[in-house]
């Protein structure tokens, strides 16, 4: 995106232009959403992760319990 500046033009009202063609385009859109994206999990680590956090549960219950916690 090529935005050049007008004779007379002032450097806010480049600026804005600037911002509001950016925004029009979705550049900035785009590059959020790249950012964020992150490689699926395998089932395997899926499966290993609920097994670990329901291990965890059971065991702070059991604590909760016995009173240690």
């Amino acid at each position: 995106m090529l935005i050049k500046r007008k004779d007379g033009e002032s450097i806010g009202s480049l600026l804005y232009r600037f911002t509001k063609g950016v925004q029009r385009s979705g550049v900035l859109r785009e590059a959020k959403k790249r950012k964020h994206h992150s490689r699926p999990v395998s089932r395997i680590k899926r499966k290993l992760s609920a097994i670990h956090r329901e291990t965890k549960k059971q065991e702070r219950e059991r604590m909760k319990k016995m009173g240690m916690v």
